[in-house]
C-alpha cells in the first residue's frame, strides 16, 4: 500500500479548514490591540532618548490627524502590564496628543529576543547619538550570547564564538550599517563617565580619541574633566593615545594631565587664559559656570563702550 503524500495545505490550526482563502489570509495577519497608556512601561535600560525636539513636534502633529499609522511592539509582562519593544517615540506622541490608548501588536518574546528586536527598530533612526549606538550594541551582544547555540557562560572571551566560528560581533555587523571593528569602538564608550560621554554626543570630543580615553579609570576621567574644564579644549587623538599610556604605566596623576592637555596642538590657536577662582569675584553668583565665558565677553564690550562715551565725552 502506497504512502499517502504529504500535502502542506499551510494550515495554522483546525479552524483553518473551514474557511475561505480570504479568511486564512486576515486570519494569518498580526493583531492588533489598543491598550491603554497607563498600562505600558519603558523598556528596562531603554538607551535611546526620546527627545522633544522638532521630529516630535511633528510626529504629535500626525498623530493628532491621522492617528497612530504603524502600531508599536509590545511585550506582555509577568504582572499583567505591557512593556514596549518598539514605539517610545510614538507612545509619547499619543501622550502629548491626549490620547488614552495606542494601536499595538502584542508578541511573546523572551527578554533577550526582546532585546534584539527593540535595538533593531531603534537603529533605524534618522539620527543616532554615540552613547545609544553604544549601549544599544553592548545590550544586543549580550542578548545574542544568552540566546541558545551559543558557548557556555564560562566562556571568558570578550567576544564568544558560535558554532559557525562567527563572532557575535561580527554577526552584528552583517546586520548594521557599522563594521565589526567600529561596533567595538562605540562598545567601548559604554566605560566613560557621563560627562565625558555627553561631550561625545555634543560632537566636542571625536569616537577615536574617545576610545582611548574609554581606557582611564573613572578617577582619572574625574581628573581629566576638570582639566579640559580648565582649559577649555578637549584632548586630541594624539593627547589621548598619550594619556591611556601614563594610564597603564599607573603614571597619570592630575599634574601629568594638566600638562598633556596643557600642549598646543599643532592646529591650535592662540588663547589667553583665565583662572576661574580669579574671575569668579566680579562675576555674580547667578551667572551658572557654562555661562561664565559669555558673561565676561558682555562684560569687554560694556567696558569698551564706556571707554568710547569718555573719548568723546572729553572731545
Amino acid at each position: 500500500m502506497k504512502e499517502r503524500p504529504n500535502i502542506d495545505l499551510g494550515m495554522t490550526g483546525y479552524d483553518e479548514l473551514f474557511m475561505n482563502d480570504q479568511e486564512r489570509q486576515e486570519n494569518r495577519l498580526p493583531k492588533i490591540y489598543n491598550i491603554p497608556l497607563t498600562e505600558i512601561d519603558d523598556f528596562p535600560d531603554h538607551p535611546f532618548q526620546v527627545r522633544m525636539d522638532e521630529d516630535m513636534d511633528q510626529l504629535v502633529e500626525s498623530v493628532k490627524s491621522r492617528g497612530v499609522i504603524t502600531p508599536i511592539t509590545l511585550r506582555k509582562k509577568d504582572d499583567g502590564r505591557y512593556e514596549i519593544v518598539s514605539g517610545h517615540r510614538r507612545r509619547r506622541a499619543c501622550e502629548i496628543a491626549g490620547f488614552e490608548t495606542i494601536p499595538a501588536e502584542i508578541k511573546e518574546l523572551t527578554r533577550d529576543e526582546a532585546i534584539i528586536l527593540m535595538v533593531e527598530s531603534n537603529l533605524q533612526r534618522s539620527v543616532i547619538l554615540p552613547s545609544e549606538k553604544a549601549f544599544s550594541y553592548k545590550m544586543r551582544l549580550e542578548a545574542m550570547k544568552r540566546l541558545p547555540g551559543r558557548p557556555p557562560k564560562d566562556n571568558c572571551g570578550p567576544l564568544v564564538h558560535n558554532y559557525d566560528g562567527q563572532k557575535s560581533r561580527d554577526l552584528l555587523a552583517d546586520e548594521s550599517s557599522d563594521s565589526a571593528r567600529q561596533i567595538q569602538r562605540y562598545i567601548r564608550l559604554t566605560f566613560l563617565i557621563p560627562q565625558i560621554l555627553q561631550m561625545v554626543d555634543d560632537g566636542k570630543i571625536a569616537l577615536r580619541p574617545a576610545v582611548e580615553l574609554s581606557y582611564l579609570n573613572d578617577w582619572e576621567q574625574q581628573d581629566l574633566l576638570s582639566a579640559i574644564e580648565y582649559a577649555d579644549a578637549t584632548p586630541s587623538h594624539a593627547q589621548a593615545i598619550k594619556l591611556r599610556r601614563f594610564s597603564a604605566e599607573n603614571k597619570l596623576t592630575q599634574e601629568v594631565i594638566e600638562s598633556i592637555m596643557c600642549e598646543e596642538k599643532p592646529n591650535q590657536k592662540e588663547k589667553i587664559s583665565v583662572r576661574y577662582e580669579e574671575a569668579r569675584k566680579y562675576i555674580p553668583a547667578s551667572v551658572p559656570f557654562n555661562k561664565t565665558g559669555e558673561y565676561i565677553l558682555k562684560a569687554l564690550e560694556y567696558y569698551q563702550r564706556h571707554q568710547e562715551r569718555i573719548r568723546n565725552d572729553s572731545r
